[in-house]
This record gives C-alpha cells, structure tokens and sequence, in this order.
C-alpha cells in the first residue's frame, strides 16, 4: 500500500492481501465509518424531519429534492439522482408525491424538448423558504458542539471523503 493520498487501499501489489487482512478482522460496527455516518446522517435527517415532516406532510427524500431544487432549479429527474446520490426510485417517488401535492413542477426544456425539467411551484417555493430557517437552526446547533477549528478540519475532512467517494462511483468501488 502507498502513501499517496489518491491512491485506493485496494490498488497496486498489495491489493489481495489487503483484502485478505480485512476478510479475517472482525468488523466492528461501531467504529465502521459508514456505518457511523450512516447512523448520523439519519439521526440528524430525523430530527429535522420532526420539524417539518407532519406540518408540511413531507418525508426526507421529498425534502430533499426540494432543498436542491431550490438551489439548482430546472433540473432533470437523472440530474436529481446525480446531486443527492439518492436511489432513482426514492427519487422517482419523492417526485410523484411532490408534483401531487403542487410543491413542484414538471415542464418541457425549451432548449431540449425531449428533456422535462423540475421546478419548485409557488407552494413549494414558500414551503422551501419555511423549512430552510428550521433546517439551518439544526445544522447550527449540532455544529454549536465543534470549535471553529474543529469546524474547518470536519469540513476539510468531508471533502477529501467525498472525493475519494466520487472516484470510487466513478471507476467503481473496488476491482
């Protein structure tokens, strides 16, 4: 194994021992990190979804695809896949329960009429603009634990996670 950073843990001479060393260790959960960020992706998710989820008869997928809608409108069902990383049937759901109940819209692209394009409506837009506030006040208060420091380095730390992620998506996991 290397030290290069954007080197993968499976590539180059080591690749099937490595493998082998982590086919015999016990997998503890509790320090697996995606699991743990699993467990805190849904406990943060929750909870916000508490906030807004009964009031405005929403689920987390649905906000979702609102949240990102609402700062990248005009999108594609496919592209709404592409920026949550979200399953394309959670997607398509969430979109079905969003256009039935005129938080969004779906129109032709008039620069590709074959494309049809998502948008928040009037309703979504105010809905949107409600849950944003509530939204943030739980991102501040869990981030309200972490010093400005520890903030910076966590936000460091994700987009190096996210990168080494999106190389994997892109020439799949592991050989």
């Amino acid at each position: 194994m290397t030290n290069d950073n954007n080197a993968s843990p499976f590539s180059g001479e080591r690749g099937d021992a490595d493998r082998a060393a982590l086919a015999h260790d016990d997998l503890r959960l509790e320090k697996f990190l995606p699991y743990r960020l699993s467990v805190l992706s849904n406990r943060v998710s929750n909870a916000i979804a508490q906030a807004y989820g009964a009031r405005f008869h929403l689920t987390i997928p649905a906000w979702r695809v609102m949240a990102i809608l609402g700062r990248f409108p005009d999108l594609s069902a496919a592209e709404l896949v592409e920026q949550t990383a979200m399953d394309k049937v959670a997607i398509s759901r969430a979109v079905s329960s969003l256009l039935k109940n005129d938080y969004i819209t779906r129109s032709e692209d008039p620069a590709d009429r074959r494309r049809q394009v998502l948008n928040l409506s009037e309703l979504g837009r105010d809905v949107y603009e409600r849950i944003v506030p509530l939204a943030q006040q739980y991102e501040n208060d869990l981030m309200a634990s972490l010093s400005s420091e520890e903030r910076q380095q966590l936000d460091s730390i994700i987009e190096k996670l996210m990168d080494r992620a999106q190389a994997w998506a892109e020439r799949g996991l592991i050989d």
